[in-house]
């Protein structure tokens, strides 16, 4: 399998498994209600090859991949109108309350100086 024929494969599977489908399901109807799943999904691949014609004929390869889904939200789809309900980020909140503590602190430490 040559270089191209594998990041080809690799993106190909990829590929397949980013899918809000994978991570959520189907949509949900319950009456004239219906939610949609919503997420971020991200994949990136790379590979490399290398060849050296020397004393012995050596060929090289490999390659790597990955996909990240998170959830954002959902759509709501009713009679009156559809709307995005956003899922909050609590990784950020909890880094965010984390910055401000340090930065408090060390406020209040060359206060008392």
């Amino acid at each position: 399998m040559n270089i191209h024929e594998l990041l080809q494969t690799l993106s190909d599977r990829v590929a397949t498994r980013a899918s809000v489908k994978n991570v959520y399901g189907e949509p949900v109807t319950v009456g004239d209600r219906t939610v949609i799943p919503v997420a971020s999904v991200a994949f990136g691949f790379g590979g490399g090859a290398g060849e050296e014609k020397g004393v012995r004929d050596s060929h090289g390869g490999g390659g790597g991949g990955g996909v990240a889904a998170k959830p954002s939200g959902a759509l709501e789809i009713t009679p009156q109108g559809t709307r995005f309900i956003t899922f909050p980020n609590y990784g950020r909140i909890a880094a965010a309350m984390a910055a401000g503590f340090l930065i408090g602190t060390m406020v209040a430490r060359r206060a008392r100086r």
